[in-house]
């Protein structure tokens, strides 16, 4: 009888807390209705324009054919994928890919944190709002214009570049034909397009820095480079390595309208990645659902790297994503 009573009296309990519980949460829905309201809009766009649209990913797997429709295409499973990597263009794809996005690692990623630790030396408020006006315009400018201010500086035909080196060696280098150059040129001009909009987050991070931290520092004698190498850098540490978390999961996307409006003939070898090989395929060619598979091919790979870099970053002793 006693352990019966002890049982009920157990249900009663979690039953009264379960209806605790759910008051709370229907108070506190209620107390941020508005936050709720003004949310909706950002889970309407996820919603309709990046998971209803995954529905898609079924086109790797189909012959599509557009007169039988999406549902009456022949299900060919993995014969696309099959395809694409015994296709003799897969090691050129993905070596091009790859060594773009090792030069955008290694020169554009630390790029912004550089420009923001020398923004954060800058005392006068006055010069330093003016500079990081003029970093952040180029963000704002369209890729076709960067491409053809590109063009205008380098080009054979009249380029100020080439009209200066012509009259100091009396000779010019086609930068815009030459595979050699055609790499350097986009890390150039994805440095100077985005480097300023990327300072924004890094400058957020250093507003967060104790200010006591340094004058700790100062007091011990500490330079300016021993207070950023042992202050600045671990206060940012966890954001950098955030965004190169996510910075992993875009490994295998290098910008397809940057590399199409500079890719020719002549530098394809070395210029051609997944992004135009899609573009060419999928529509110029109306191959969808050989498209579709290299699209998803890349996706993968950028999910397990996001879930790979994150599980390095814990085990390293950083938060990660989750």
């Amino acid at each position: 009888m006693k352990q019966g009573a002890a049982i009920g009296t157990a249900d009663i309990h979690a039953a009264a807390t379960y209806r605790s519980r759910r008051e709370l949460r229907f108070r506190r829905l209620k107390r941020d209705k508005w936050l709720y309201i003004l949310l909706t809009p950002g889970l309407l766009y996820f919603l309709v324009f990046k998971y209803v649209p995954m529905w898609g990913v079924l086109l790797a797997f189909k012959d599509y054919q557009p007169f039988l429709g999406f549902w009456k295409s022949d299900w060919v499973g993995l014969e696309h994928f099959r395809t694409f990597f015994q296709n003799p263009d897969f090691f050129m794809l993905l070596r091009n890919t790859l060594v773009l996005s090792l030069y955008n690692l290694v020169f554009f990623f630390p790029a912004p944190i550089i420009l923001a630790l020398l923004l954060n030396e800058v005392r006068l408020s006055f010069y330093k709002r003016t500079i990081q006006t003029m970093i952040y315009v180029p963000h704002f400018i369209s890729m076709v214009i960067v491409a053809s201010i590109s063009y205008v500086f380098l080009t054979t035909q009249g380029g100020a570049v080439n009209e200066f080196l012509y009259s100091v060696t009396g000779s010019k280098i086609d930068f815009l034909a030459s595979p050699d150059w055609f790499r350097p040129l986009i890390i150039l001009q994805t440095i100077w397009k985005e480097c300023g909009w990327g300072t924004i987050i890094f400058l957020a991070a250093l507003a967060g820095v104790d200010v006591e931290q340094y004058e700790a520092a100062v007091v011990d004698g500490a330079s300016r480079w021993r207070q950023t190498w042992h202050i600045t850098l671990p206060a940012i540490r966890s954001t950098i390595v955030i965004l190169l978390i996510l910075r992993m999961g875009t490994i295998l996307d290098n910008g397809f309208e940057q590399i199409y409006l500079m890719m020719n003939a002549l530098n394809r070898e070395v210029a051609e990645v997944f992004d135009t090989y899609v573009y060419a395929l999928g529509i110029t060619q109306g191959a969808f659902s050989y498209s579709t598979a290299v699209g998803l091919f890349k996706s993968v790979i950028g999910v397990v790297l996001v879930l790979g870099t994150n599980w390095l970053a814990k085990k390293s002793g950083e938060s990660g994503l989750y």
